[in-house]
């Protein structure tokens, strides 16, 4: 079986890069629960931009979802953005070889579109895992469970009672 994997970051207080398995059953029902929060008008859910009383709603939805997640944090132990991203990304790699097959989907940033691409590249081939591991990118408001890393990195980043609210679908933090 395939495993899907939706992938945000932050780089709030550091560097997280946030890796969410889904079943692959469950896909329709979690995007259907999703698609209930969104408001009329908006595209996507994105944490940054709702009122404190919707992120306790989509967090809470989160957390009862039959979902695995795992946070990679670079901190601020790399020198750049790009080389924190890298080695989150070779957590990542290293975590779905041990898996028969994985469909990673990353939230889109044009400007390390083909950065990423080349690291996956690289990081799948040394691996010896290219069949095996999938990957593409894709906007929030085209692929809805993309919410659910980007909700988890925000809760994550935030700490506290935010945190807390999301810890029940955090099954791993890795330091990178």
């Amino acid at each position: 079986m395939s495993r899907h994997v939706y992938v945000d970051e932050t780089k709030q207080r550091g560097y997280l890069l946030v890796a969410a398995v889904v079943v692959v059953g469950d896909l329709c029902t979690l995007r259907k629960e999703l698609r209930a929060l969104v408001l009329p008008g908006q595209r996507a859910l994105h944490m940054n931009a709702e009122r404190d009383a919707r992120r306790r709603a989509i967090a809470d939805t989160i957390a009862r979802m039959n979902i695995e997640v795992t946070v990679y944090d670079a901190g601020k132990r790399y020198r750049t953005d790009r080389d924190r991203r890298a080695a989150c990304l070779g957590g990542l790699i290293a975590d779905e070889c041990r898996h028969h097959r994985s469909r990673i989907t990353l939230e889109v940033d044009e400007t390390l579109r083909s950065w990423d691409k080349q690291r996956l590249i690289e990081l799948t081939r040394a691996a010896d895992a290219r069949s095996r591991i999938e990957y593409t990118h894709a906007t929030a408001a085209a692929e809805l469970l993309l919410c659910i890393p980007d909700a988890v990195a925000w809760c994550w980043a935030k700490g506290g009672h935010w945190r807390e609210r999301i810890r029940p679908v955090v099954t791993g933090v890795r330091e990178v």
